[in-house]
């Protein structure tokens, strides 16, 4: 069985109430709440519309007669970006900023996954060696001799 060290997980590179920040972040959430939480999936490589579960299944559960308090799509996919990327935490403050903080917690993914994507990329470049040969050119080797006739009109 692997051991995982938590001495290598990092914080958040915001805090949950740090929507000042990024005020873009701040406006987007406020304003359309969805469409940014559809942006976050979309920008961690899921479904786009994954989202749309914490709007529908709630009322979903209920005509069922199965309440439900925690927004599935907003927990999974915050404890997917802290575990993708060693964030420090635990999921009861998961649940507790899922439920909540809910736009809070949308932006600060948000956050993360904006101040991730700036980090430098190191990439290896190994030296291609070419091993076509050079191209030859063709020449006739005994060419047809050229005939000089003049034309005279009358």
């Amino acid at each position: 069985m692997a051991k995982f060290s938590k001495a290598d997980h990092v914080e958040w590179s915001s805090g949950l109430c740090d929507c000042f920040e990024d005020t873009k972040t701040c406006c987007y959430g406020f304003w359309c709440c969805p469409c940014l939480a559809c942006t976050v999936s979309g920008r961690f490589q899921e479904n786009s519309c994954l989202p749309l579960c914490d709007i529908f299944s709630p009322a979903i559960m209920a005509s069922c007669g199965i309440p439900l308090c925690v927004p599935p799509a907003a927990f999974g996919l915050r404890v997917a970006v802290r575990h993708r990327y060693k964030i420090k935490g635990n999921l009861c403050k998961d649940i507790c900023a899922s439920c909540f903080c809910a736009w809070c917690s949308w932006c600060q993914m948000h956050r993360e996954l904006r101040a991730r994507d700036k980090t430098p990329v190191t990439v290896n470049v190994t030296p291609v060696v070419n091993l076509q040969p050079a191209p030859v050119m063709m020449m006739m080797m005994n060419p047809a001799p050229v005939v000089n006739q003049t034309l005279t009109l009358s």
